[in-house]
């Protein structure tokens, strides 16, 4: 038995697969499925019931498992460490993001990073909220870049920053020539809306509602990108983290406004594996975020030029 083998069978049973498996390690799915018969046979027990799909271990395997991960999880930090002593910064961050997070952005401090410790591994990864939580209670990622952060039993979160969420609408829109709303206005008008699930959507329709109003939600999607792409169409309006819109708003193609009276943020944070060891270069990419907790995008708020009778209306004012 050594260390690579339990590494293989940590990540048969993370990822539930073993093709999957065999592809992250580099060897045939017959050889990840030597690997855990192997261990199987040592151990003198069933670990991976093969008959169900997706796969799953046993009582004995889930057992097997978790031991195995913390083991695998302080010899991979022990390592790192002892390299730190006498190199450069290199070993590997695997980090998982929601979509919205900002791909740019992201990768700004991916850069960043990669410039200070070029010998460091970053690996990006951009999934939906409930992915990135189970990247990290699965052991298949670091850090995570989730909104709404809260901490469970297995996962430990920290608040990171907040983002104002606007109005956003076509350039043709009623709105686009306003300078700011609020949500009171937003009463019988056309939304495009996040999935009902998601904490986000909870969080803005308890803001509606607080401020009296009853919008027609006409779509709802589980991410920011369609969100928009349905906003762009003149389907409805979208109340969106400004920073999510500042590409489509320097383009032209959306208008975002500020909210008054019932100003919403979205709250973002960083998540790990509650008690598992960190690495040194883990710990200096998370460094490196707090360093940017204040971070802020710039969001020009382009308006739709009036028309005659609009000037008109103004001048009269």
């Amino acid at each position: 038995m050594n260390l690579k083998s339990l590494k293989i069978f940590c990540d048969i049973v993370a990822r539930r697969s073993f093709s999957r498996a065999a592809e992250d390690n580099g060897i045939s799915q017959s050889g990840a499925s030597q690997v855990v018969g192997q261990l199987e046979s040592r151990l003198g027990v069933q670990l991976i019931e093969r008959s169900k799909r997706p796969l799953v271990p046993t009582q004995e395997g889930r057992v097997f498992f978790e031991g195995c991960r913390k083991l695998v999880a302080r010899y991979d930090a022990l390592e790192d460490e002892v390299r730190s002593l006498h190199e450069d910064v290199a070993g590997r961050v695997r980090v998982a993001a929601i979509y919205s997070v900002g791909l740019h952005q992201m990768s700004e401090y991916v850069q960043e990073f990669m410039a200070r410790h070029p010998k460091a591994n970053v690996r990006l990864e951009y999934l939906h909220p409930q992915r990135v939580r189970e990247a990290i209670e699965n052991d298949q990622a670091d850090v995570g870049i989730i909104s709404y952060p809260r901490s469970t039993r297995a996962v430990e979160a920290e608040a990171w920053r907040e983002e104002p969420i606007v109005l956003v609408c076509g350039p043709q829109h009623p709105f686009a020539f306003r300078d700011e709303i609020s949500l009171t206005e937003l009463h019988g008008q056309r939304l495009v809306g996040f999935d009902p699930d998601l904490v986000i959507r909870h969080e803005i329709d308890r803001a509606i509602e607080s401020a009296g109003a009853e919008p027609t939600v006409v779509m709802e999607f589980d991410n920011v990108e369609t969100i928009k792409r349905a906003v762009e169409i003149d389907t409805g309006m979208a109340l969106l983290p400004e920073p999510t819109v500042a590409r489509e708003v320097a383009s032209g193609s959306l208008v975002n406004l500020p909210l008054t009276g019932n100003p919403l943020a979205r709250p973002l944070g960083i998540i790990r594996g509650r008690g598992k060891p960190q690495s040194p270069t883990v710990k200096r990419f998370v460094d490196l975020l707090r360093g940017h907790a204040r971070d802020t995008v710039a969001v020009p708020r382009k308006r739709p030029p009036r028309t005659a009778a609009e000037l008109a209306v103004v001048g009269t004012a």
